[in-house]
């Protein structure tokens, strides 16, 4: 594709993607000590989380937090840390 500008919409590429990025989750629903408690404070809630374009922005986006540890980083919009800070147009994603 050397030219033409990459548009993020290859199935399989968001895919494998998708899959190798879950591997760095902060916080899981299925794991050992999930508080209920961050349900609410998901990224895909937080003030500082900026969707990525295409598909992958259905369910990814980059934390722009810069007192984060996940600041500049690709999060799962369903992850969160202990930054979390709501939106206050009560958004999400």
């Amino acid at each position: 594709m050397r030219g033409e500008a990459w548009t993020g919409d290859d199935r399989e590429h968001n895919d494998a993607c998708h899959e190798r990025w879950l591997r760095a989750l902060n916080r899981s629903t299925d794991q050992p000590g999930y508080r209920d408690g961050w349900f609410d404070e998901q990224c895909g809630g937080c003030r500082f989380w900026v969707a990525l374009s295409g598909e992958m922005g259905r369910d990814w986006g980059v934390c722009t937090r810069s007192d984060s540890a996940f600041d500049g980083r690709a999060r799962f919009e369903h992850d969160g840390c202990e930054l979390f800070a709501l939106r206050t147009d009560g958004s999400f994603g």
